[in-house]
């Protein structure tokens, strides 16, 4: 499976990015050492959306903390960077997809990164993985 990750980002050409307790939703936190993430730079943090993609070099579940009952589960993660983005894509691009049940990868983006516009790491399918590939 292949990531998405989206979150303020201080060096974006990087060779490696550490974040630290990073939110995960819609299979996120199943993330491991090995697994393809495509970087978003967060919008809301003064990114421009897609920037690289790279693999992920280690990956931790942060420990849940005691007297909370509902929390989000999060992620120590290390990502190694292996291309940069040759063409735009994030906010303003998506922002027309929001035929939920259209099955696009687009809209899948849309729906799971800027529905909710928390910073946070995403799982999602291949047919998108393999959209978001044709960026690099």
């Amino acid at each position: 499976m292949a990531f998405v990750i989206k979150t303020g980002i201080d060096d974006p050409r990087a060779n490696t990015w550490v974040f630290a307790a990073q939110k995960t939703m819609y299979g996120g936190k199943g993330i491991a050492v090995g697994d393809t993430v495509f970087v978003f730079a967060s919008e809301n943090e003064g990114g421009a959306g897609l920037i690289a993609r790279g693999t992920v070099v280690a990956a931790a579940a942060v420990p849940k903390r005691a007297g909370i009952d509902r929390q989000t589960p999060r992620v120590d993660v290390s990502i190694e960077r292996e291309a940069l983005a040759k063409r735009p894509l994030g906010r303003s691009e998506l922002k027309r997809h929001t035929d939920w049940d259209d099955g696009r990868p687009a809209t899948e983006l849309n729906f799971k990164l800027y529905r909710q516009a928390t910073d946070k790491i995403v799982g999602v399918s291949d047919e998108t993985a393999a959209y978001l590939a044709g960026f690099f």
